[in-house]
């Protein structure tokens, strides 16, 4: 299986937050389980450190780097046809990195691992 983590489940995961829940991370840590990481959450990750909001208790780079190669991870690209979807997209949701990754879960067809309920409104698989 292949999923995509929200911003937020990559977080609690590389920080073994006990937010994530169990199936969560039993589902990432699923050797048989391929995990994406989207360009949109270390963006997001990135301006949460710039703004004082989010302290990684490391580098950002240091701590990207164990998050997405330590762990196996793969970098899902943002590509045009991602972008695209955000044109037509309703706004059951606000926020612009989720509503991407949502885009990109929905084309490539790959649930994405998330507590937002918000996001069953655009009918994505959400796992939790």
């Amino acid at each position: 299986m292949t999923v995509l983590l929200d911003t937020h489940a990559f977080l609690w995961f590389v920080l073994d937050d006990p937010q994530l829940s169990v199936p969560a991370r039993t589902l990432i840590e699923d050797a048989t389980t391929d995990v994406l990481v989207s360009p949109a959450s270390y963006w997001e990750i990135a301006i949460k450190v710039r703004l004082g909001k989010l302290d990684l208790r490391s580098s950002y780079a240091d701590f990207m780097h164990r998050g997405i190669v330590g762990n196996n991870f793969a970098v899902l690209p943002i590509e045009p046809k991602h972008t695209t979807l955000l044109t037509t997209m309703p706004f059951h949701h606000r926020d612009p990195f989720d509503r991407l990754l949502v885009a990109q879960a929905t084309l490539e067809h790959i649930p994405i691992v998330s507590n937002d309920e918000v996001l069953d409104a655009y009918g994505v698989q959400r796992r939790w």
